[in-house]
């Protein structure tokens, strides 16, 4: 097993949960602290918001997935 192979799922998993919410909450801290959001910034953090829940959707019905084809997915992974 190269390094590829070891590090491929929490990769994707940095890439689509830890990375979009390390953003929105970034950008929440920063709207908390400045209150006076531009009309451009609040477009992009909304739409940023946006993406992250299109993500969690999308991991919820991928882990159902992987949940429906392969049961022990989750304890084979902690295993190796």
């Amino acid at each position: 097993m190269n390094i590829f192979e070891f590090m491929f799922v929490p990769m994707i998993l940095l890439l689509t949960v830890v990375a979009p919410i390390w953003i929105t909450l970034h950008y929440r801290s920063l709207n908390h602290s400045s209150r006076a959001l531009s009309d451009d910034d609040r477009r992009a953090l909304d739409d940023m918001l946006e993406s992250v829940n299109r993500m969690s959707d999308r991991i919820e019905n991928l882990e159902a997935i992987l949940d429906a084809d392969h049961p022990n997915w989750r304890e084979s992974k902690e295993s190796q």
